[in-house]
């Protein structure tokens, strides 16, 4: 088969090379893809990734048998819709159900309606009135962007003053465009947090291996918010009796609502779970793979990633046998200085062979190629992906990858898996 990945960051680095050691994939092609991408693919650039038309135009053109989405912009416009219209099978969600990650509203409400878990919340569309809610409220509360804001437009406000600022950052000064003319306040969640995927064809759900990713820029989970600085999986904070309890409360009820509502869903389901003193609540889903979740779970499915997502779209989920490793998986994302504030680009890149010689999966996010040298070309720069049959040995492999590599203003986190390194040392 001929398949088709739609995107150019980590996630689909990852995904595409996966797919590409399918002995079902006969040819891969990636839109944009980025210059890592064309070891397993043929990357086609100049088209507009919010453009349907050209996107199926695309795949017809290059006879593609499957297509695989990987950001929440073309999901949440429709591209899955566009591609079947056309006759062409693609995996990923429709746009009505895709709206559970395009509107932090809507998904909140069909949390409320149906009974899932999760945080209390008010949304509003006026500053003044946000502002009055959350000096009633107090602090710490969890100010979001109701939109589509890239991972980052969530503020957990330890104090009322960071809470008001949120406010006027999203609202007034439109920090995530129309992203934020509307926000949901939550209340804070204690506990900690973990990401489950499942794959879903709209009936049955096959969880994935949970894992949990690093949002805050420094060590110690400081700082603002990022797209994801590291990642690893499995989590322990996700236990079977955890996993099974968030399948029935959580992953179950919303696939099941999302069918009553007319909005079946089919895909990759990411829930973002908070694991408290209550049992798992969900913080938010989205639509599709994570990144940086993605670089550490399909290291570690033993099956074939084709098969999977075509019995995803078939409908045909429940005949599917899916076989994990039992290995641990680590990714340390290296990033370009000043992330995810302003940072310069173009800086060339030296030591990736020399990690993956090492043993390392190096994951292309933000790069680019000039003169025919990689080069920064993005916050994210690069995930650092290493594998081993504890923690320990994953997480010592990645930075020793990490160690290899170099570029300018060169940064990343010291103290990735931490919660799960500490509880081993318990």
């Amino acid at each position: 088969m001929n398949i088709l990945v739609i995107g150019g960051g980590g996630r689909e680095y990852t995904l595409g090379w996966k797919l590409a050691q399918s002995p079902k994939c006969t040819k891969l092609y990636a839109v944009p893809g980025n210059p890592g991408m064309k070891k397993f693919a043929v990357c086609l650039e100049g088209i507009d990734l919010e453009d349907n038309a050209a996107l199926v135009k695309a795949a017809q053109q290059y006879a593609v048998d499957l297509v695989v989405v990987g950001p929440e912009v073309p999901l949440t416009n429709g591209v899955v819709d566009a591609m079947q219209a056309a006759g062409i099978r693609a995996f990923g969600p429709s746009k009505a159900a895709a709206e559970l990650e395009g509107s932090k509203s809507f998904s909140k409400s069909m949390m409320k309606k149906y009974g899932i878990p999760t945080a209390k919340y008010e949304v509003f569309t006026d500053a003044d009135a946000a502002r009055a809610y959350v000096k009633e409220q107090g602090a710490p509360i969890v100010i979001k962007a109701d939109g589509l804001a890239a991972g980052k437009g969530v503020t957990v406000a330890q104090t009322e003053d960071k809470a008001l600022a949120a406010i006027h950052d999203i609202m007034e000064d439109q920090e995530f465009g129309q992203a934020g003319s509307r926000v949901v306040i939550e209340e804070f969640m204690q506990g900690e947090e973990a990401s489950l995927l499942a794959f879903t064809d709209g009936k049955t759900i096959r969880p994935m291996i949970p894992s949990q990713d690093h949002k805050c820029v420094y060590d110690g989970d400081k700082g603002p918010n990022t797209g994801g600085m590291g990642a690893y999986a499995p989590a322990p904070v996700m236990t079977d009796a955890l996993i099974a309890r968030a399948e029935k409360e959580v992953l179950q009820p919303i696939v099941a609502a999302m069918a009553k509502e007319g909005r079946p869903y089919k895909g990759c389901l990411y829930a973002g779970l908070m694991i408290t003193d209550e049992g798992p609540k969900v913080v938010e889903f989205n639509a599709r793979f994570g990144d940086p979740e993605t670089q550490v779970v399909l290291p570690l499915l033993d099956s074939d990633l084709v098969d999977i997502m075509l019995a995803c779209v078939d409908g045909t989920l429940d005949e599917q046998d899916i076989q994990w490793s039992k290995d641990t998986a680590v990714c340390v994302v290296m990033t370009s200085g000043g992330y995810p504030k302003s940072y310069q680009k173009g800086y060339p890149i030296t030591g990736i062979e020399a990690a993956e010689k090492a043993g390392s999966l190096v994951v292309h996010a933000g790069t680019a190629e000039k003169d025919g040298q990689i080069v920064t070309n993005g916050g994210r720069v690069l995930g650092v992906v290493a594998k081993g049959t504890d923690i320990r040995a994953a997480v010592d492999k990645a930075y020793q990858g990490v160690a290899k590599i170099s570029f300018q203003d060169e940064f990343h986190r010291r103290d990735i898996a931490h919660r799960a390194l500490e509880r081993m040392q318990k």
